[in-house]
Order: structure tokens, then sequence, then C-alpha cells
């Protein structure tokens, strides 16, 4: 039975999410997107247009899973924060909608989409259209929002064949 997967991955700037179907092993594309704010505007206000954003995302497009991306830390605390901040409106929103979370870590992302954990951005996007045939991707965020949603869908379908097993 066919299930709709959502991937975010957060930014106070950007926020990328990407919406696949997921039928077996099969994954189609169904939309992706970027969400931007302002940066003239007050922190308040941006993080609510954030969640705006993101609860209209998740209401058009139904989905029975979820799954963010992790924040990695830099060498700037207050950038970290505010990705903090985003990242934190993004796992509410999708509480709020009721929906489980995956949380993944940059590099499991990249391996479960590339193959290595250490791939760039645009070997990223390679795979990511090259699994999603005839994706138009909205961006760079757009497309780790997809793998991100690829990497829940591949670790969903682990636990549950594994769990299938155990059982029969």
């Amino acid at each position: 039975m066919p299930m709709i997967f959502l991937g975010l991955d957060p930014g106070l700037g950007t926020t990328g999410w990407g919406a696949i179907t997921v039928d077996g092993n099969r994954l189609s594309h169904i939309a992706n997107g970027q969400i931007r704010t302002d940066p003239s505007m007050a922190l308040a206000r941006r993080l609510a247009l954030l969640h705006d954003a993101l609860a209209a995302v998740i209401a058009t497009h139904q989905p029975e899973m979820a799954a963010v991306e992790e924040v990695l830390g830099n060498s700037n605390a207050q950038s970290t924060l505010k990705l903090g901040q985003a990242r934190g409106i993004a796992l509410f929103s999708l509480a709020e909608a009721g929906l489980a979370v995956g949380e993944y870590h940059p590099n499991v992302v990249k391996k479960a989409v590339v193959g290595t954990g250490s791939a760039d951005k645009k070997q990223v996007q390679a795979m990511v259209s090259r699994l999603l045939p005839g994706v138009k991707l909205t961006g760079p965020d757009a497309a780790d929002a997809l793998a991100v949603a690829i990497t829940h869908a591949h670790h969903h379908a682990t636990a549950h064949g594994y769990a299938r097993r155990v059982i029969a």
C-alpha cells in the first residue's frame, strides 16, 4: 500500500521540503519546494511564517511519515542557534499534525542516497534526480529534503522488513 513520506531540511532563511510516494521499493516524486523567510523580519515573525508554511505543506500533501535532518553545529554560535530554532519549528509542525518524526544526521542521509557520507550537494542532487525520474528540483534545500524523505523510506522499509521476518 503506497505511503506518503515528507522530508524537511530546516533552515531559518530557507527550509527545503520534499514529498514522495513509497510503494514497496518504488519511489515517486510528488512535490518539492523551499520556504524562505526575510532576514529583515523579527525572528519570532520568521518562525511563525515558517510554521504556517509547513502547516500548509502538511495539509496539502497529507504525509503518513516524516523526517527532519539534524543540525550540524558550526563556528558561528548565533547561526547554529537560529538553525536550531527553525528545526524546532519543523519538529513542532510535524508533531502538531500527529506525525511520528524520524531524525537523520546529514552524513546518514548522504550515505543512504549517494553511498558515501562525504558526498557534496551536487552528488546528492544528481542521485535524487536519478532515484526520482522526472523530478524538477526547486533548489538545493529541496533536493536535500527529498534525500531525507528517501532515507526515511529506506529506514522504514528495513525496519518493517525485519519486523515481518521476526514475526513470520
